[in-house]
C-alpha cells in the first residue's frame, strides 16, 4: 500500500468517481475546506467503458467498471499528472463486490505501471490508515448535512422540471443553490440548524415560485444498486429518457442509503454478536441522521404539492411486510422498503435498475418483486439490467413496455369507472 503522506495532501489531485452527482458537488467542498485538492471526474461513454474493461476483470459488476474507469482514464487521457494524483474509493466493508475496489484499483495500477499512485479507501470503520488523509468527526458531520442539502434539491428538482412552462428554470434553480451551498460549505457556513433552516426554507420556496402547469404525467419511482439508481452514465440518462416518455420519476434521497447503513449496525449486533458499542455507535448515527432528516419534512410541511419522503422509521415498517432486516447485502432491505413507499406515495410505475450480476440486488431485487405485487396489486414493477455489454435500446424498451402496461391499466381503470 502507498501511503498518502502530509506533503501529498499540499501537493497531489485526489480523483473521485461522481457517483451521484448533485450531492458530489457539494461534498466536494468539504475536503477542499480542510486543504484537500479533490476532484469529481465526469468522464463518460465508451472510452471510460473500455478503459474499464481493460484493466478490471469483466467479471467485475459494471459500478466497478464505470468508477474505476473513470479513474483510470482521468491518469491515461493526458489530463493529470499521474505522478501528482492519487485516487479515493468509498467502501462500506459489506458482503458485495463493491469492497474489492481499492485493491482492484491496486491491481489495475501496477499491470499500467503506476503503482506509484495512492489509492485512499474512504470508510467510517477505518479499513486502512493514512498519514495525510485523516476523516474527523466535524468532516462526517457536514457530510451530513451536505447529504440533506443534496436530497432537497432531488426532491423538489424532480417534482418540479416536469411541469415548469419555461423549460430551463428548474436547473437555474438548482445552479443558484448549488452554488450558493458549495460557497457555504467551503466556509463551513450553512451547518447550524438556524442556518440549514433557513436555506430550506428559501429553497422549497424558490422551487414553488417556478411557473408550473397541470399535466397528466405517469409517475415513476426508481430503486435499486446506489451507483446506477442516481448516475446518468451508469443508467444511460435514464432520468432524461423518462422525460422524454412524459413521466415524473421520483429517486430516494442518498441520506436514506446511509441511515440503511447505520440501522444495519444494530441488526449486526442483534443477529451475529457485533459488540454493544458498534449497536451504540450505529444508533447514535442514525438519530443524528434522522434528526436531519426532520427538517426536510418540516420545510416541505407548508407545501402540499410537493410529496415529501417518508422517514426511515416508515421504510424500515414497510420492508419489515415484505423481507426480514437481517437481509442487507447490496442495498437489502433498503430496495423493497423503498419501492413499498414509492407506490404508496402514487409512484406505482416501480424500475428496480440493476448492474448485471450483482448478485446481492437480483436477489433482492427480483426475489421480492412477487411479494410486492401481492401487498400492491396495481404496482407495475419491472428490474432492468446495465452493464457494458447491455443495449440502451434494449433497457429504452422495457421502460416502454412497463409504462405501455402504465397506459392500458389506466385505460381499464376509466372504462369500469364509467360503468360503474
Amino acid at each position: 500500500m502507498v501511503d498518502f503522506t502530509q506533503k501529498m495532501k499540499k501537493e497531489y489531485t485526489i480523483l473521485a468517481p461522481d457517483i451521484f452527482p448533485t450531492h458530489m458537488r457539494l461534498l466536494r467542498e468539504i475536503f477542499v475546506a480542510r486543504g484537500y485538492k479533490l476532484e469529481i471526474l465526469r468522464y463518460e461513454g465508451k472510452d471510460v467503458i473500455d478503459t474499464g474493461l481493460k484493466y478490471v476483470h469483466n467479471d467485475m459488476c459494471y459500478p466497478a467498471i464505470c468508477t474505476l474507469g473513470q479513474q483510470l482514464y482521468a491518469l491515461t487521457c493526458g489530463d493529470y499528472d499521474p505522478r501528482k494524483c492519487a485516487l479515493i474509493q468509498f467502501q462500506t466493508g459489506g458482503g458485495c463486490r463493491a469492497s474489492n475496489y481499492v485493491m482492484l484499483l491496486r491491481k489495475a495500477l501496477k499491470n499500467m505501471g503506476m503503482e506509484y499512485v495512492p489509492v485512499i479507501a474512504l470508510s467510517f470503520t477505518g479499513i486502512e490508515h493514512y498519514s495525510g488523509f485523516h476523516i474527523t468527526l466535524p468532516m462526517v458531520l457536514s457530510a451530513v448535512r451536505a447529504l440533506v442539502y443534496g436530497d432537497m434539491l432531488l426532491c423538489l428538482k424532480n417534482q418540479t422540471r416536469p411541469y415548469e412552462i419555461n423549460r430551463g428554470d428548474t436547473e437555474k434553480v438548482v445552479a443558484k443553490w448549488v452554488d450558493r451551498l458549495r460557497w457555504q460549505l467551503y466556509k463551513n457556513r450553512g451547518l447550524s440548524r438556524g442556518a440549514m433552516r433557513k436555506n430550506l426554507d428559501e429553497m422549497v420556496k424558490d422551487f414553488h415560485d417556478i411557473p408550473r402547469e397541470k399535466r397528466d404525467l405517469k409517475k415513476v419511482g426508481i430503486v435499486g444498486e446506489i451507483y446506477v439508481k442516481y448516475s446518468p452514465f451508469g443508467n444511460n440518462g435514464l432520468e432524461k429518457f423518462l422525460e422524454t416518455q412524459d413521466c415524473e420519476y421520483m429517486v430516494p434521497g442518498v441520506l436514506g442509503f446511509f441511515q440503511y447503513c447505520f440501522s444495519n449496525m444494530e441488526t449486526d449486533h442483534r443477529y451475529y454478536g457485533t459488540p454493544k458499542t458498534h449497536q451504540l455507535a450505529g444508533k447514535i448515527a442514525e438519530s443524528v441522521a434522522s434528526d436531519w432528516e426532520k427538517e426536510i419534512l418540516r420545510a416541505l410541511a407548508p407545501y402540499p404539492e410537493f410529496v415529501a419522503p417518508a422517514p426511515i422509521s416508515e421504510v424500515k415498517r414497510l420492508a419489515e411486510r415484505v423481507i426480514d432486516r437481517g437481509v442487507k447485502m447490496g442495498e437489502g432491505w433498503l430496495l423493497p422498503g423503498e419501492a413499498a413507499e414509492m407506490i404508496e406515495k402514487g409512484y406505482t410505475n416501480i424500475i428496480s435498475a440493476q448492474p448485471f450480476g450483482c448478485l446481492p440486488n437480483h436477489i433482492v431485487a427480483k426475489g421480492t418483486i412477487r411479494r410486492l405485487r401481492e401487498l400492491y396489486p396495481k404496482a407495475n414493477i419491472f428490474p432492468v439490467d446495465y452493464d457494458a455489454g447491455a443495449s440502451r435500446v434494449n433497457q429504452e424498451n422495457r421502460i416502454k413496455l412497463m409504462l405501455a402496461i402504465a397506459d392500458e391499466e389506466a385505460k381499464t381503470a376509466e372504462r369500469e369507472a364509467v360503468k360503474v
